[in-house]
This record gives C-alpha cells, structure tokens and sequence, in this order.
C-alpha cells in the first residue's frame, strides 16, 4: 500500500516546487529579491573603499542571506517527492552551493574563491525561470541555440584559419621591433583586430602591414555578422515550426484550437497550412 502523503507537505511541495498558486508565486518573488540582494551585497563587498567602512554590516547581511537560503533548502529537500535525487539535480547542487561558502569561513579564509562561489548564487534565477511562464521561452532559446552549433562550430574552425594565416602574413610584412615578434603575437593581433575589439598594443607602422590590417578589419564586419546570421535564421525557422505546431490564428494570434479546424474559432479567420496542426 502506497504511504500516504501528509497535507502539510503537499502544500509545503506546492510552495517550492510549483509556481501556480498565489502562494507559490509569493515564494518564487521573495527568493528573487533575496538572490538579487544578495549579489549586489557580495558586489559591494568587493569594493575596497566600501568594504572598509562597512565589513560589519556586510558580513551580518551575508550570514542573514545564508540562514534564509538554508531554511529553504532544508524545506526543499522535506517537501520534496524524491530528496535524494533533487539533491543531486542541477538545481539542488546550485541551493547547495548558494549556502556553503559562508560556512566555509568558518573553517578556512580563502576570501577570493569563496566570492566567487557567492556569486553563482545568481544561477538560481533559472529556478525562478523554470517555475514560471519563462520556462517555455528559455527552452526554445536553448533548443535554438543548440540547433546552431554545429554551424557556428564549422563556422568558428574556419575563423581560426583565417586568424592563423592573416597572423603568419603579418609576420612577413612587419618588423619584430614593432611588436610583431613571433607568429603567436601576430595571431594574437589578428585576433584582437578581426574582432574589432582593437587593444592598440600591438600596431602595424610599415605600409604593408597597415595594408593587411585594413583587409583584417574590413573581414571582421563579415566574421561578425555570420554568427548572429546563424542563430537568427535558426530562430525564424523555430519561431515558425512553432506557431505551425500550436495552432496560432494568424489574424487574432489565439491559440487552443482542434487539429482539424479550418476556420479560427475566435474570430473566423481561415486557417492556412501553416496555422493548422501536425
């Protein structure tokens, strides 16, 4: 006979877990304003002027911060169908990791990793994604960019040729006193200017090399635009699969209709191959 569930931590699971009660949503906003409030108080603390004046304070915030997020990671893991397992989840190892570091202090004073594990506190906003209406516009996001890669992938080795060869010319064509000293420097230039990102520490002064670094900068606008190419075109086609696979009225932009429907049910618009379902 299947153990039966107690009420109380049904509706403890529905507050964490779920997102469509009032309750839920409450919870979810609560944990949004402390994940961001507690970001912004490790970004203060690492300001040295502000850290000096207010260690205090801040340190107290923080362990405030930890206390709360370690409540709701022991409810979390009460209320949840299979502890174990949300414990082991992406998402449960970031509420673990969101606790720790403070703890840590404790122990050992390693302040600058221990930053940097307060910071991936802020990866706990994709829990508020996946909690909420996001959830569908951050698969499709990913599940375009996905559909990309192997594109950009193809793309991104072809770049790296070209980075590599413009690199070795501008080896031949200037001097080593100019800051051109080996083929890595070079493409490492070649790099930084294909890019557009220009750090000017490393500067062509013959009249060749002020050749090849005119034809390195006028390719950039072309290497740049590819990629971003590459994921909006993706994201059309996606765009496009979707609303042929949800049933969208062109005209009223409703959805909700049966598979075989041939006239929107909302405003009368005639559906198209492309508005009906598969």
């Amino acid at each position: 006979m299947r153990k039966k569930i107690p009420k109380w931590k049904k509706y403890l699971n529905e507050i964490t877990f779920e997102y469509s009660t009032p309750a839920a949503k409450i919870f979810d906003g609560v944990l949004l304003f402390l994940i961001i409030s507690s970001i912004t108080i490790v970004m203060l603390d690492s300001v040295p002027s502000l850290h000096l004046k207010h260690k205090i304070f801040f340190h107290k915030l923080e362990w405030a911060f930890t206390v709360l997020f370690t409540i709701e990671y022991v409810l979390r893991i009460i209320s949840a169908k299979q502890p174990g397992k949300f414990a082991f989840s992406f998402l449960g190892i970031v509420d673990f990791i969101a606790i720790i570091p403070t703890y840590l202090t404790l122990l050992i004073y390693t302040p600058d990793i221990l930053l940097i594990l307060r910071v991936l506190r802020l990866l706990r906003i994709f829990r508020i994604f996946r909690l909420s209406h996001f959830l569908k516009d951050v698969n499709f996001l990913a599940a375009t960019l996905y559909k990309s890669i192997q594109k950009i992938t193809i793309f991104m080795i072809f770049a790296m040729v070209l980075v590599i060869l413009l690199g070795s010319l501008m080896y031949l064509v200037e001097k080593p006193e100019n800051g051109f000293t080996s083929i890595p420097e070079c493409v490492y230039w070649a790099l930084v200017t294909l890019t557009t990102v220009g750090y000017g520490d490393v500067v062509p002064v013959t009249i060749l090399g002020k050749a090849v670094a005119s034809i390195v900068m006028l390719t950039g606008f072309v290497i740049i635009a590819v990629p971003l190419g590459i994921v909006t075109n993706e994201m059309a086609k996606a765009m496009r699969s979707r609303d042929a696979h949800t049933g969208i009225c062109k005209a009223c932009k409703m959805d909700g209709h049966d598979a075989d429907a041939n006239y929107c049910k909302f405003c009368g618009e005639k559906f198209n191959a492309i508005n009906k379902k598969v």
